[in-house]
């Protein structure tokens, strides 16, 4: 029997008086998968978030969390949160706070003050233990919360925006904590601006617009747009249109970008450049990035 979906969305609706929010989604999250979870402000990702951790209902449509109905104490138990606008108790030190948060997850206390200390060692904030919350910087305060996240050892982490407060090398140490949550077979729901770093750790994507998915897969599945950039002499863009056809050839940055099949339509072109007598100085293959996939969904609607 296989295992249940970590998060499994069916049929779900929301509707807020007129307004639908989500609209007739349908979405599985593997056990042990790192999901990013995508779309423009207003798209509806704030809304499904509040459904599956609970806070709300879904209109019509069934939700379930590791197996278990949505809301559930038993799949509450095993959900670790980040919000993206958080506030703590900021008269504690960052060690009662994740002891805090640790008795309301009912870690054992035999193992409890293990956990705090592998806890703060883990986000960089061994050496600031016993200071007070309210000495932190926001960036601090975002480590903080992704450790209170995963105090109560869940399978399950929902993290919202959990490096938009972070420098360079925090949002570093922030993807490498994600990769090993996801190497240890912990399931983790991301919410990010930040597609360089959903495109860095994320396994699979969704992105929803207007309360409905509108691209969803792996991110090589996605991402499979082939082109190739050359650097050519006069007569090149003539040779592409005619080897190739008119659509998907453009000049970008004084390059000739050409949409290409496979490797064997570049092959093609490249000989027929040189039987034409164009000069080739260099060819290199690019690809789509997340966000040139993201601006095509939430400009035009598709993908």
């Amino acid at each position: 029997m296989s295992q249940p979906a970590a998060i499994h969305l069916s049929g779900v609706s929301k509707r807020y008086g007129r307004t639908l929010a989500v609209d007739d989604v349908s979405l599985s999250v593997a056990h042990g998968e790192v999901f990013g979870f995508l779309g423009p402000n207003g798209a509806g990702k704030s809304t499904i978030v509040k459904m599956v951790l609970g806070l709300t209902y879904p209109t019509a449509g069934e939700i379930e969390v590791l197996g278990q109905p949505v809301g559930s104490l038993a799949a509450r138990a095993e959900v670790g949160y980040l919000p993206e606008t958080f506030r703590f108790h900021d008269w504690l030190t960052a060690s009662e706070l994740l002891h805090f948060h640790a008795r309301l997850a009912r870690v054992s206390a035999d193992v409890r003050s293990r956990r705090v200390r592998e806890l703060l060692e883990l986000v960089g904030l061994k050496d600031r233990a016993n200071d007070r919350i309210s000495t932190f910087s926001k960036g601090m305060m975002q480590r903080v919360g992704l450790a209170q996240a995963l105090v109560g050892e869940p399978r399950l982490v929902i993290l919202d925006e959990p490096t938009s407060a972070l420098d360079p090398i925090g949002r570093r140490d922030v993807r490498d904590r994600i990769r090993e949550l996801g190497e240890c077979g912990v399931t983790v729901f991301l919410n990010s601006h930040l597609l360089s770093e959903v495109e860095q750790v994320c396994d699979r994507v969704a992105i929803i617009d207007h309360g409905s998915i509108v691209a969803e897969g792996k991110l090589d599945e996605l991402l499979n747009a082939q082109e190739i950039e050359l650097r050519a002499g006069e007569g090149a863009e003539a040779a592409a249109r005619e080897t190739l056809g008119e659509g998907g050839v453009r000049h970008i940055n004084g390059r000739l970008r050409v949409r290409v099949a496979n490797d064997d339509e570049t092959a093609r072109l490249i000989r027929r450049m040189i039987e034409a007598g164009v000069p080739v100085y260099d060819v290199r293959q690019v690809g789509d990035s997340l966000e040139d996939l993201f601006v095509r969904v939430a400009e035009r609607g598709d993908v």
